[in-house]
């Protein structure tokens, strides 16, 4: 027969693991989040609007918590691309990039239009304007092309 004491629950005290902790500095968080909104179709590029310029951080100002981190994204939109759209897209590539790699919590991706780019456009139009140019011939070397074969025929 089982005793009294026997059939007493025991308490075990857990043993204390030493404490330990992952930071992550705010250029580490602003570089994946950099990344994440290069890869969005319809970016045209960061704006200066968030302080510092560095070559994928610039337009990016993060602030880090022990659990969460806050992210301002300042861009530019190619034109003619549904800014909505596109900023969505930023939020979201830029919450789910930070998550996955980090394992912090991202309360917020605010994300700032600072202007429109032309770019593109520009430079399709100078592209066009370029191939114009090469395929029409100058007026001198039709001149001559001309003489020639009106030389040509006289010979004949």
């Amino acid at each position: 027969m089982a005793s009294k004491k026997d059939n007493q629950l025991k308490t075990v005290e857990p043993v204390e693991q030493p404490a330990s902790s992952i930071t992550y500095a705010n250029e580490v968080i602003a570089t994946i989040a950099g990344m994440a909104v290069s890869d969005v179709e319809g970016v045209a590029g960061m704006s200066k609007g968030a302080g510092k310029n560095r070559n994928v951080t610039k337009g990016i100002r993060v602030e880090v918590n022990a659990e969460d981190v806050a992210c301002d994204i300042f861009l530019l939109i190619e034109y003619g691309r549904p800014i909505q759209k596109v900023a969505f897209e930023v939020q979201e590539n830029v919450r789910r990039s930070l998550e996955s790699m980090t394992g912090l919590h991202v309360s917020r991706v605010d994300v700032h239009v600072q202007g429109v780019s032309f770019e593109k456009e520009n430079s399709a139009l100078n592209a066009g304007a370029q191939h114009a140019r090469l395929t029409q011939p100058d007026a001198e070397e039709t001149e001559t092309k001309a003489a020639s074969e009106k030389k040509e025929t006289a010979d004949k």
